[in-house]
């Protein structure tokens, strides 16, 4: 047995764990002869519907509709999607693997064997969702910054370090960087998940099946989720945890004060430009305003430019982010984005290569989709950050 799987017997059933690293070549041939030499009776994998059909299906980005995503407010979801894919493609390109083939060579063996399979992860974009309602300020920095960090390192891992990846001590640390610098994200991604996983696995036979005898599960997981699963369904075999985890799909609501946070900037930028025309003249009044309007127009506009966008999009940036600033409800990047998908429309061959351009600078600027990301991206972090500047620049022409 390699020492990144382990078996475990409980209430009447044996699971087999095996942990992967998801671009392994490794992986691929253990996970395959492990389900032809066992046939168990059910095969789990950690993926959940929208992986497995953007891994089974070359078509899968065909159904973006890029207006729809920008008009839900999705645009920083498929960005994380697709950066996270991008980095996982880029390690698999250098050692000839796809990322999650070894998830996919599961459930194709099972199906040459004829046993039954089961998609046991929870859906990514419910994942990602609850991860960022979860976090705060400092957290989302944070994230952003390690998400644009991964969509543009040129950094490549050997065969021999994805391999390490698997063992423990490897595993620990990395978790342990993790839990340091954004814990919060650490308990989405991977705690939430550990017992999630486990609890899908856990019920993957119906219960009139588990009578008479081991019922025995091979179940094909990251091998960072291995303790976590293991010590889960120990739990949940006792009778010492529920394996209800509908809670766990749901994503948290905004806090009274994250509600209150909201309007918190348009009241005080209302009140302070307010106050100027009140105490120090309408000049003072116009001259607050118009820094407001310079600050926020500018920089989103400049983010715009950043990204390459079409002048259009670039207007509707600049006078777009001091209106959308004082709105809680829509931001400058949901229309900077919608005018650049309009005028700079995607090609055919933009779906077709989406994958491939996302892994290099440049090809994030020359596919017309990705483009058009960073346009509602680069000119909303524009906006906020016209914000935290031009708050204590109009508030200093009131106290003069």
């Amino acid at each position: 047995m390699s020492s990144n799987s382990m078996t475990v017997s409980l209430g009447g059933k044996e699971f087999r764990l095996i942990g992967t690293a998801h671009v392994s070549k490794e992986s691929i041939e253990e996970v395959k002869n492990i389900i032809q030499e066992e046939k168990p009776d059910m095969v789990c994998v950690e993926l959940d519907e929208g992986r497995y059909n953007a891994i089974t299906q070359n078509n899968h980005w065909e159904k973006l509709n890029l207006s729809e995503v920008f008009r839900e407010g999705k645009g920083f979801l498929v960005i994380a999607n697709l950066v996270l894919a991008s980095f996982q493609r880029r390690l698999g390109d250098d050692l000839g693997v796809k990322p999650g083939e070894e998830m996919k060579v599961a459930v194709e063996t099972a199906k040459e064997q004829g046993i039954p399979h089961s998609l046991c992860d929870r859906e990514v974009h419910t994942t990602l969702r609850r991860a960022w309602a979860r976090c705060g300020l400092l957290s989302k920095a944070k994230l952003l910054a390690s998400l644009l960090a991964s969509a543009f390192t040129t950094e490549k891992l050997s065969e021999q370090e994805i391999e390490n990846l698997k063992n423990s001590n490897e595993l620990d640390g990395m978790m342990g960087e993790l839990a340091n610098y954004l814990p919060s994200v650490k308990e989405t991604l991977i705690d939430e998940r550990d017992f999630y996983l486990a609890s899908k696995i856990w019920t993957s036979l119906p219960p009139n099946e588990n009578n008479g005898g081991n019922k025995r599960i091979v179940a094909v997981v990251g091998a960072g989720h291995l303790k976590g699963i293991a010590s889960h369904l120990e739990k949940l075999s006792s009778g010492g945890q529920s394996a209800d985890v509908s809670g766990l799909d749901v994503i948290p609501a905004p806090s009274v004060f994250s509600k209150i946070a909201r309007f918190i900037i348009p009241v005080a930028v209302v009140a302070l430009v307010a106050a100027g025309f009140l105490r120090a003249g309408m000049e003072t009044g116009f001259l607050m305003m118009l820094k407001w309007v310079l600050w926020n127009g500018s920089l989103s506009a400049l983010g715009a430019c950043v990204a390459l966008a079409h002048p259009l999009a670039i207007l509707v940036s600049f006078l777009g982010a001091p209106v959308t600033s004082l709105n809680p409800f829509i931001g400058v990047g949901i229309l900077s984005g919608l005018v650049q998908v309009a005028l700079v429309k995607p090609r055919v061959s933009d779906v077709q290569n989406i994958m491939e351009d996302t892994a290099g600078f440049k090809g994030w600027y020359r596919n017309r989709i990705t483009r058009a990301l960073l346009v509602f991206f680069l000119s909303s972090i524009g906006s906020s950050i016209g914000t935290f500047v031009s708050i204590p620049a109009i508030a200093g022409l009131l106290a003069k």
